[in-house]
């Protein structure tokens, strides 16, 4: 008999709830989130048994992988959509694995996507590196708010390049900002350091990725933005036509519909905002290369403006991609000059 299992997933320790197919509880307890604990929770199950948890943070991610390589069904729920807990007024780890479990039973739960353990490592390579892009415009900021502080102006287009790094330790400081600065240009140097290393690594992992060298042929799509679309979207096959995908990207617009009066809105910003991010930035290069991109771009910021005519073509170019992908197919309109310096970047000729 197929029993459904609830687990609130807590840092140290989880709750999990043992249901049957006529929704009576048969057990509940806790255990430790880790090897340990997980161990004592497959011990009271089987491979009829179908667990649900929610998605939050990484924590997560154990369970899942030991229990699905037990062969037992898991359902990471999307915690957005799975209202009867996030509306609850009383909330406690018993009740959240209890309405979960029920919620599994009654085929009730909105499920998140979990990706390959390739995707995964994509993934975090994308992610970190956008961490460190991110420490490294932090360090900049504090050095140019201490020059800002004295009131100087670097007379170089880049006050991080060699010549204006000179020309930064030659103005007047006193004791204590001449040491910050010394120390933020000093990190500054490792944090090029690392995120070389993580290029390389971006470089390698793409060149082994069959849909990383196809998505490098659309215009505007460098190696960082075709391994960021393709550790976030995941198998195209999840979506069976491109307006899925563009509304799971959440550059589909918001509809309001009542009566016979329906309204469009803005887009819904659903899904992953580094994707959108990405998506915007390649749209605004693309504009400048591509004379079929560009020619929307002008048609919809002529009557709209700039910012929503580059969310469209980001949305056109998250079109082009969903048919590229499952066609096996370059982009149509390639330069191919260009294109093959892409796929040379990543050392396949």
């Amino acid at each position: 008999m197929m029993r459904y299992i609830g687990v609130d997933v807590g840092k140290t320790r989880c709750r999990a709830a043992i249901m049957n197919e006529k929704g009576t509880l048969e057990k509940e307890f806790f255990f430790e989130n880790n090897n340990k604990g997980i161990t004592s929770l497959l011990s009271t199950l089987n491979t009829q048994d179908k667990v649900v948890m929610e998605s939050t943070g990484n924590l997560w991610l154990n369970i899942y992988d030991t229990l699905d390589q037990r062969n037992i069904k898991v359902v990471l729920a999307n915690p957005l959509n799975t209202k009867a807990i996030a509306s609850a007024k009383i909330k406690t780890d018993k009740l959240d694995a209890r309405i979960l479990a029920h919620l599994l039973r009654a085929d009730l739960i909105a499920e998140s996507y979990v990706p390959e353990g390739n995707i995964r490592e994509m993934r975090a390579l994308v992610r970190h590196r956008l961490s460190l892009v991110q420490m490294r415009t932090m360090l900049k900021n504090k050095v140019h708010a201490i020059v800002d502080k004295y009131g100087y102006r670097c007379e170089y287009s880049d006050m991080f390049g060699k010549a204006g790094i000179q020309w930064l330790r030659a103005q007047e400081m006193n004791e204590i900002d001449c040491l910050l600065v010394e120390n933020y240009l000093s990190l500054l140097d490792s944090v090029k350091v690392q995120i070389g290393r993580v290029d390389d690594a971006i470089k390698e992992k793409a060149c082994e990725d069959e849909d990383v060298c196809l998505l490098l042929s659309l215009t505007g799509m460098g190696v960082y933005t075709a391994l960021l679309v393709r550790s976030e979207v995941g198998s195209i096959g999840r979506f069976s036509d491109y307006k899925k995908l563009v509304s799971w990207a959440g550059l589909a617009p918001s509809v309001y519909q009542s009566g016979n009066v329906e309204f469009y809105g803005r887009i819904t910003k659903r899904g992953s905002p580094l994707l959108r991010w990405a998506l915007v930035e390649d749209a605004r290069i693309a504009v400048r290369h591509d004379e079929r991109l560009r020619a929307f771009y002008l048609r919809v910021a002529k009557r709209h403006g700039d910012q929503k005519a580059a969310v469209a073509v980001a949305c056109k170019m998250l079109k082009i991609v969903w048919f590229m992908l499952t066609r096996r197919e370059p982009y149509e309109s390639a330069d191919l000059r260009r294109y093959g310096e892409k796929l040379k970047s990543i050392d396949i000729k």
